[in-house]
């Protein structure tokens, strides 16, 4: 089969497309007929080893410190179940099939080899596997944070990078959970996010959240740039700050300052749960949770894909397809 390997940690002139071994699944795990993945800002770091200030090392010991310990990236997949183990109950050959194996990777590839008892579920007919592929990275993240945050609805939420992968999902999730959202983005993302459901926009490059005198049950930082130490004084008493990504020494001194009044702190990564995936089918199904597609890109214009990412500008997900396009009714620029 055909898959996207990196031998060393670089540019995204590093993708390779290589001929490798199709895997064989074990008792419990299917294999998948990738239809179509994504390029996320993770597999943008792992690939560069860019990771946070201080995450670097433990990166390392993870995923490799001179050479890449996993060498086929991307983490969320959709596509059609073609062989099954002896003891897999809840799949069945032909099964069209989505869903997300975090740190295991392995999706740029034609086959992917998951347990059944991973993140992964039945695709939803109402959507394309280009559709269904964006799902499962934003979603389970947001799913997992407002979970741990303990997410009310009444509350006032504000989303700060609102227009990523991971902040159009919260901004949808919080939405369908009753909460009042605040999305923070540039300007020429408004319409994105007010399609999505938030009730108000805050352009950062002209406001600044943290110093316009409005406090929130919720902050969820998707960006980097809302530490506790700059948006301590926008969190109501009792509120809590939901750090997504964060550097080490940001998140250590946030943890340290909410020990002195009564606001809480969630940080760390994400858990995904085929659970959880079931709940966002609902939403998709209710018509209540929207695909946000930015670009799609063919299999072998991986390379372009991850160089667009790197360059910021990406808006919800960035989709890659291995087979014959789709139409595709998500939204899309």
């Amino acid at each position: 089969m055909k898959a996207f390997i990196f031998s060393s940690f670089g540019s995204p002139s590093v993708l390779k497309m290589q001929e490798v071994s199709r895997p064989v699944p074990g008792e419990k795990e299917v294999l998948v007929k990738v239809m179509a993945t994504t390029v996320t800002s993770a597999d943008c770091r792992l690939r560069a080893r860019n990771m946070p200030r201080g995450f670097r090392f433990l990166s390392g010991l993870i995923f490799g410190f001179k050479k890449p310990r996993k060498p086929i990236l991307g983490s969320e997949m959709a596509g059609v179940v073609t062989e099954t183990g002896s003891k897999v109950t809840r799949f069945r050959k032909g099964d069209a099939v989505f869903g997300m194996d975090g740190m295991n990777l392995g999706c740029y590839a034609e086959y992917k080899l998951i347990r059944e008892d991973a993140a992964i579920v039945l695709k939803p007919e109402s959507l394309t596997f280009e559709e269904a592929a964006s799902l499962p990275f934003g979603a389970l993240t947001a799913i997992n944070f407002f979970r741990r945050g303990k997410l009310k609805s009444g509350e006032h939420v504000l989303v700060n990078g609102a227009s990523g992968s991971v902040g159009t999902a919260a901004v949808q999730i919080a939405v369908n959970s009753g909460a009042v959202v605040t999305a923070v983005c540039s300007s020429a993302n408004r319409a994105l996010v007010q399609s999505l459901g938030s009730d108000h926009v805050i352009d950062y490059t002209t406001e600044d959240f943290t110093r316009n005198g409005q406090t929130y049950d919720m902050i969820v930082d998707t960006a980097g740039t809302a530490p506790y130490s700059r948006s301590g004084s926008s969190l109501k008493p009792d509120g809590r700050l939901l750090l997504v990504l964060a550097s080490l020494p940001d998140t250590l001194s946030s943890y340290a300052s909410v020990l002195f009044n009564k606001n809480k702190l969630v940080a760390g990564p994400a858990t995904e749960k085929h659970e959880d995936l079931e709940y966002l089918t609902g939403l998709v199904e209710r018509e209540l949770y929207k695909p946000v597609i930015d670009r799609i890109y063919s299999f072998e214009e991986l390379p372009e894909a991850h160089a667009y990412t790197d360059s910021g500008r990406k808006r919800g997900n960035v989709v890659i397809i291995l087979s014959q396009r789709t139409k595709t009714d998500g939204i899309k620029f």
